[in-house]
């Protein structure tokens, strides 16, 4: 019976959605254009009105899609996860392009962007020729010759697929966003399809804006039309306002400004509520309820993130490593559970009032029921600061006291719905460069403990690191290291330290020279809040639902008692446009502050609830004597001066560690992420037919 309920669920969600597309290929369409004015003429005199009727059919569909997801999400328990087996359409996940210029493209993504780019293509094409069919009459009126007003018409339609681009940008950086979680998309992954489709967005909004000042320019209409705040139809100004908003937005974005100025980059990016607010003005209500749905979306996680984040912990201790890396231990509600690469942003006034950094999570919420780590390279400016504070402080000894509190607050974390993406293949083989192996000491310790037999047990870890200091990273998993390989768990590691030559070093020496690490604890006296989570799904399904509901009943209210009840059969404008994009700017405004209001009021009984731990002795330690004898360590791998043979290590693979059914998972530089898909693709090809070991690649990314 749940079975066939999950089943409806999301039969449900991909009706709704693929509704919602059938609706934007619908839209340039005559057929369309003319049944749709027939339905906002017959809706103008009921109690739904035209605003009602656009809400309903243009925003409503992905929304309550949205809602069906978060239930299903929920719904969806660990009990009835069961390993799959491969396929072809595991296939469609693995590289087919990688390049340097765009990176690792799956047969996945390039079928969505090929249907993306038809769906623009289809758009243009038919407006524009719609626009060709009525260019006599329409070019005499704006008095242009035939070259002119048919650049005039292509530069406005550039400005119908700035929208489309709009209406999908903010949804890939919504972190609980149920569409990615449930394919196991990662909110990092998902981060440069935002980018892509911003960088789309802004070039056709600058095709749209360049081409009409161009033919203003020719017909002297500048200084006419560039500051005019036009009573009905277009506001242009608005228009202007939002493109230059927006480019200011995307050059300090890239990745130029972004690494070496992430201050700038930061607070630019807030200037996206500009962006949107003058967008509806030049646009107006009508072209609105399109992009609505993943604004409005946007707006409540982006205000229940801000309130989940806002009360204080304080770190518990910290643990200096000899790479310049430290690991913060911070305390966790016990109730609060999380999936391996899962991340989280955390903010220390002390350091920045304003500043969130996402770090991926090292510990696994089956070994550490109270407390969650994380690791840190500190090589920026605001990682610099954090270490020289911790660093500052005295070294704890036996008789030191505790050290005062670092007030930090912490949201998230983020992370997969589920462990599928591990549980559905025989082997892992994990590729890490530098800090990229974080996210993977998560994903051990979490195998390790874990009493599910449907996880994979052989894993092989191929560490990268510049310095041979880096080891000591490896605290955390050194127990699993020295275990003796068996059934239930089988750990191979291969250690490359490509900036030192050293012979006759081995994985016992290297751990035994850098496992001493130094340890500062804190203040818990002061402790008052244990991060707990960003709240259920089915909260985020009622909180949604509750808010669009709330804006639909505003929306209509609002358009009876300020706009005059139109007279059947009257098409004639009489209200300003800009005072009606007021009326839904206010009935969004109200409506998110009721549903935000709502929220606090529930969480705030939660937190009432939250039973405070004792987190005295929380750091963790490692006893680096008992590694002395251990003679385990040596059966690894470790090798100076040189990078891995990608090659060689997916060819020794089936003898070394074996399975069928391979997940290589990859953290690091980009390069080393291209040079592991390249080796996967050809590895993996025909294999499916064939008995020879199947690698399905994943790219894990922790930076912005």
């Amino acid at each position: 019976m749940a079975k066939s309920f999950l089943l409806l669920l999301k039969f449900l969600m991909i009706i709704l959605a693929v509704v919602w597309a059938f609706l934007w290929i619908m839209k340039p369409t005559q057929i369309w254009t003319r049944k749709w004015k027939e339905a906002e003429e017959a809706a103008r005199t009921t109690i739904l009105g035209s605003n009602g009727l656009d809400f309903v059919v243009y925003s409503f569909p992905i929304i309550l899609s949205t809602i069906i997801g978060f239930v299903y999400q929920h719904l969806k328990t660990e009990e009835q996860r069961r390993r799959q087996r491969r396929s072809l359409i595991s296939s469609l996940s693995n590289p087919i392009i990688v390049n340097s210029f765009v990176g690792v493209l799956s047969a996945m993504e390039i079928l969505v962007i090929f249907m993306f780019v038809i769906f623009l293509a289809w758009t243009f094409y038919l407006r524009v020729s719609n626009d060709f069919e009525k260019m006599m009459p329409a070019r005499k009126l704006m008095k242009l010759n035939i070259w002119q007003y048919k650049t005039f018409r292509m530069a406005t339609r550039c400005g119908l697929l700035a929208e489309a681009c709009l209406a999908l940008l903010l949804f890939p950086i919504m972190r609980g966003m149920t569409v990615f979680r449930l394919f196991d998309i990662q909110f990092e992954a998902s981060v440069r399809y935002h980018i892509w489709l911003g960088t789309l967005m802004l070039s056709f909004a600058t095709l749209h804006g360049a081409g009409t000042l161009f033919i203003w320019g020719i017909k002297n209409m500048l200084q006419d039309e560039v500051f005019q705040w036009q009573k009905t139809g277009r506001i242009y100004l608005a228009g202007e306002i939002s493109l230059v908003v927006g480019l200011v937005i995307w050059i300090t974005s890239l990745p130029q400004v972004r690494r070496k100025k992430f201050e700038i980059f930061y607070y630019t990016h807030h200037l996206y509520t500009i962006f949107i607010v003058f967008f509806l003005f030049h646009t107006g209500d009508r072209h609105f309820y399109m992009v609505l749905p993943a604004i409005l979306i946007f707006a409540i996680e982006r205000l229940l993130r801000i309130i989940q984040s806002r009360p204080e912990t304080c770190i518990l201790s910290a643990r200096i490593f000899p790479s310049k890396a430290i690991e913060v231990i911070l305390p966790k509600d016990p109730s609060l559970k999380y999936t391996p690469t899962s991340i989280i942003f955390i903010k220390i006034p002390s350091i920045s009032k304003f500043q969130w950094h996402s770090f991926s999570v090292a510990s696994s919420s089956l070994v550490d029921d109270d407390t969650m780590s994380i690791i840190i390279k500190c090589d920026g400016s605001w990682t610099n600061s954090l270490y020289d504070l911790i660093q500052g402080m005295p070294i704890n000894g036996p008789d030191q006291r505790a050290q005062r509190c670092i007030p930090v607050s912490v949201e998230g974390p983020y992370g997969p719905a589920s462990t599928d993406f591990l549980s559905k293949y025989d082997s892992l083989l994990l590729v890490a460069g530098g800090i990229g192996v974080t996210p993977f000491l998560s994903i051990l310790q979490e195998i390790s403990s874990t009493k599910r037999n449907n996880f994979p047990t052989k894993i092989q870890l191929v560490y990268i690191m510049k310095k041979s200091n880096n080891i000591s990273i490896l605290n955390s998993i050194l127990p699993l290291l020295t275990n003796k390989k068996s059934k239930e768990f089988n750990l191979k590691l291969k250690v490359y330290v490509t900036q030192e030559t050293q012979s006759g070093a081995t994985i016992g020496d290297m751990i035994r020279e850098f496992s001493q690490v130094e340890t500062v604890n804190f203040e818990t006296e002061r402790i008052s809040y244990s991060p707990n989570g960003h709240g259920s799904p089915i909260l985020k399904a009622v909180i949604i639902g509750f808010t669009s509901l709330l804006f639909f009943v505003l929306l209509v209210t609002f358009s009876h008692v300020f706009l005059p009840w139109p007279k059947k059969g009257s098409t004639k404008e009489k209200n300003a446009s800009s005072f009606v994009d007021l009326i839904v700017m206010l009935a969004f405004i109200l409506s998110i502050v009721v549903g935000v209001m709502v929220y606090s009021v529930l969480r705030l009984k939660s937190l009432r609830k939250q039973h405070l731990m004792d987190f005295k002795n929380k750091g963790k330690e490692m006893n680096a004597s008992s590694l002395q004898s251990n003679r385990n360590l040596d059966e690894h791998e470790v090798h100076f001066g040189a990078r891995p043979n990608f090659h060689d290590i997916f060819s020794n693979f089936p003898n070394e560690t074996g399975g069928s059914y391979v997940g290589v998972l990859v953290c690091g530089p980009e390069k080393m992420k291209e040079s592991v898909a390249s080796i996967c693709r050809l590895s993996s090809q025909g294999s499916i037919k064939t008995k020879k070991p199947y690698f399905n690649f994943h790219s894990l990314n922790f930076t912005l």
